[in-house]
């Protein structure tokens, strides 16, 4: 993942800059038309996805119908739909929509210092954090491939449509703000800023850390000088739940610190209108719909162990608050 984002920024610099082939604000340019390109082409691939998974299934048992066609078309039908060697889910939300995340950022800052002869600080921490944030799931990618998106969420137009229009252009939502309102931060808020998104990164990274140290691990961990605890359900499954570090804190303190620093992105476009806080607002929402998501469907799976492992961390997401 990280080769293919370097590759291909390699490109597109070269493109931009060397062979003269479009303007670093083509995307800020035309982000209109754009946005309807990729509404099409998000709504082909979705229907392209359904109608696949009811004529060539890459492997018929993998396939979930509900019964309701709204509904497979929607959340699809096909968990890893492949075609060849090609992962189609993995395929459009990394090499799509977090692909095209930093191009669109770095699109409007470029947009931002044609119009002022300069950048400014809050679109520079929006372009930083943001390319942070990208270049850990490209660098970490093996760690995307244990997520709730790809053990579960089926590929239908939720992801199709999500990874081409909803990422690229509602995460970006603070660099295209800052592009037509500019912001000037003060150096204490800057620091601020940056303080709260390290920290955020600090919690998410470490969170995962230790949680793929723990399912790599073939015995038990110490992680925070505590052991790891084993729990089996009796039935299949062999379940080892962890109860140390972060993970013995709360059930998903790893969604804490995503939170924060999609906060702290925000925070840098000012007050002065809400837009740029969706970003934060909304993943705020998809992740306590994901905690509960994954609560109930840990609760069917493991029964016991994981009634054990509540008791044992009662809190979701914020230790003493949730």
């Amino acid at each position: 993942g990280l080769l293919a984002w370097l590759v291909t920024y390699l490109l597109l610099g070269l493109a931009v800059f060397r062979w003269r082939l479009f303007p670093s604000t083509i995307v800020a340019d035309h982000s209109g038309g754009l946005l309807v390109a990729a509404n099409a082409a998000g709504l082909l691939v979705a229907v392209l996805a359904y109608w696949k998974a009811r004529r060539f299934p890459s492997r018929p048992a993998d396939r979930r119908w509900s019964g309701y066609a709204v509904s497979d078309f929607f959340m699809g039908v096909e968990l890893h739909p492949r075609i060849g060697p090609l992962d189609l889910k993995l395929f459009h939300i990394g090499r799509v929509g977090m692909m095209a995340w930093t191009a669109v950022n770095a699109s409007f800052a470029a947009r931002q210092f044609q119009e002022l002869g300069y950048v400014t600080s809050s679109m520079i921490l929006v372009n930083l954090l943001q390319l942070v944030y990208v270049l850990d799931f490209f660098a970490r990618e093996d760690w995307y491939l244990r997520t709730i998106d790809m053990h579960h969420d089926r590929f239908g137009f939720y992801l199709a449509w999500g990874s081409m229009v909803w990422i690229p252009f509602m995460y970006t939502l603070q660099a295209a703000y800052l592009a037509r309102h500019p912001v000037r931060l003060s150096p204490a808020a800057t620091v601020g800023i940056l303080v709260l998104a390290g920290a955020g990164y600090a919690v998410f990274l470490s969170a995962n850390r230790q949680r793929d140290r723990f399912r790599r691990s073939d015995g038990a961990v110490r992680i925070w000088r505590r052991e790891a605890t084993s729990t089996a359900d009796g039935a299949v499954h062999h379940t080892r739940l962890l109860t140390s570090g972060w993970w013995g804190v709360a059930r998903h303190a790893n969604y804490a610190g995503d939170i924060m620093m999609a906060t702290a992105v925000s925070l840098a476009c000012g007050f002065a209108h809400a837009l740029p806080y969706f970003y934060a607002i909304y993943l705020t929402a998809l992740l306590v719909h994901r905690i509960y998501r994954d609560d109930r469907r840990c609760r069917e799976k493991y029964g016991a162990a994981w009634e054990a492992y509540c008791a044992a961390v009662p809190y979701r997401m914020v230790p003493r608050v949730w």
